[in-house]
C-alpha cells in the first residue's frame, strides 16, 4: 500500500527541496511549526485549490497557503500553523473553509482563508480511531488502531468533503475517514461504515446531492446513496489505483488513476464502461466544468476535457506534472503543479 502512496504523491516528493517529510516520514516536528514564509507561493509546489467567494485559495507543501484576489493573476502568502504538506483545500461558502494534509493536520478558517487554526491532527485522529474501536467492541479494529497511536502522526488526510459550514468528511491513507457534525469541533470515525477492510488508502471523495463517491487503490470505490449513512463497493473493471474521481451527475460517475486508466458509468456504478485516452499516464487530478464537462489531468501536465465520450487534450505544450485542477467560471481553469498555480484555457479552438 505505501508503494501506490508514494506513486501518488511523486509529482511532490521528486520537485520538493530537501527536507520535505515523505509520505509515511514523522511529521510530528512540522505539526506544531508554522509554515515557511516563501517569496513567490504561486511557485511553490501547489496540491489544490478552492474557492472563497470571488477568492481563490491554493495549499501546498510546508503548509503554504496562497489567496489571490484577482482570479489567479497575483497572490500573496498567508500565515498557516502546520509546516507539513497541505494536500487538498475546500470552503462552505466566501468564509468557512477547511484544508487538510499530512500527519493528519485539518485546519479551518472563517474569514476566506485569512486566517487558520488547527482543528486536528494525527495525534487526535489516531486516538479518535482507537476510541471507536474499542467501544464497538471490535478486536481487529482495535488492534490495528493501537498500532496506528504507535505510529504517530504519520498518515495523510488524501480529501475533503464540505457538506456545509458544520458538516465534513476527511479521508486517507490506510482507509482513515474521519467525519464531523459541528465544524471541527468534534469527531467521530467513519471506518466501522466504509467496506474496505484491508484498509485500502481513499484518495477522492466526492458529492452530488445525497450521493458520495469514495475512490481508493486497488480498484476501490465506494458509494453512498443515503448522504454517507452507509457505503457499498461498486465492482470496477479495473482493479488499479484511482486517484481522482467526480460525480457528473446523481448516476453519472468517473474514476481516473494508474496509467491513464478512466472509467465511466451513466448507471450508478452497476456498469462501466473505459473511456479512451490518449496517453498511459496517471491522471492524478479532475474537475467539473460549467455544464458537467468532466476534465483531467495527468503527471505528464496534459490538461484533457471529455468529449464525445473521448478525453482529448486541451494543451499542446505541457504543463508542469499538475497535483490539482480547479475548473473556474467561463472557460478557464487553475491547474496545480510542481511549478505552482498556472492558467488553463479550456477553449479547445485555442489550443497552442
Amino acid at each position: 500500500m505505501k508503494h501506490s502512496l508514494l506513486s501518488r504523491l511523486a509529482p511532490v516528493l521528486l520537485a520538493a527541496p530537501l527536507g520535505l517529510p515523505a509520505a509515511a516520514a514523522p511529521t510530528g516536528d512540522a505539526l506544531d511549526r508554522a509554515s515557511i514564509a516563501v517569496r513567490s507561493p504561486e511557485q511553490a509546489v501547489l496540491m489544490a485549490a478552492a474557492q472563497a467567494g470571488a477568492r481563490l485559495v491554493a495549499v501546498g507543501e510546508r503548509g503554504i497557503i496562497a489567496l489571490s484576489d484577482d482570479a489567479g493573476r497575483r497572490w500573496r502568502q498567508v500565515p498557516s500553523p502546520a509546516s507539513v504538506t497541505l494536500t487538498a483545500v475546500h470552503f462552505a461558502d466566501a468564509q468557512r473553509g477547511w484544508a487538510v494534509g499530512h500527519g493528519g493536520v485539518v485546519l479551518a478558517t472563517d474569514d476566506g482563508g485569512q486566517h487558520w487554526a488547527r482543528q486536528l491532527d494525527g495525534r487526535r485522529a489516531a486516538q479518535l480511531v482507537l476510541d471507536a474501536a474499542k467501544a464497538a467492541g471490535d478486536a481487529k479494529a482495535t488492534r490495528e488502531a493501537e498500532r496506528l497511536v504507535a505510529d504517530g502522526p504519520d498518515k495523510p488526510w488524501l480529501d475533503l468533503l464540505v457538506f456545509d459550514a458544520r458538516r465534513l468528511l476527511v479521508v486517507g491513507a490506510y482507509g482513515l475517514a474521519l467525519a464531523s457534525e459541528d465544524g471541527g469541533r468534534t469527531w467521530s470515525s467513519w471506518m466501522a461504515r466504509l467496506p474496505n477492510p484491508k484498509g485500502l488508502h481513499l484518495y477522492a471523495a466526492r458529492r452530488h446531492g445525497n450521493v458520495l463517491l469514495l475512490a481508493g487503490e486497488q480498484g476501490l470505490a465506494l458509494l453512498s446513496t443515503d448522504d454517507g449513512q452507509s457505503f457499498r463497493p461498486l465492482d470496477t473493471p479495473y482493479k488499479g489505483s484511482f486517484f481522482t474521481a467526480e460525480l457528473t451527475g446523481e448516476h453519472d460517475l468517473v474514476l481516473a488513476g494508474l496509467r491513464g486508466n478512466v472509467l465511466h458509468s451513466s448507471d450508478g456504478g452497476a456498469t462501466w464502461a473505459f473511456v479512451p485516452t490518449p496517453m498511459p499516464v496517471s491522471i492524478t487530478a479532475s474537475g467539473v466544468a460549467n455544464g458537467g464537462r468532466f476534465l483531467a489531468a495527468n503527471q505528464a501536465g496534459i490538461v484533457l476535457a471529455l468529449r464525445n465520450g473521448v478525453l482529448l487534450p486541451l494543451n499542446a505544450a505541457p504543463l508542469p506534472p499538475v497535483n490539482g485542477l480547479l475548473p473556474l467560471s467561463g472557460k478557464e481553469a487553475l491547474a496545480l503543479t510542481v511549478h505552482g498555480a498556472l492558467p488553463v484555457s479550456l477553449d479547445e479552438g485555442s489550443k497552442k
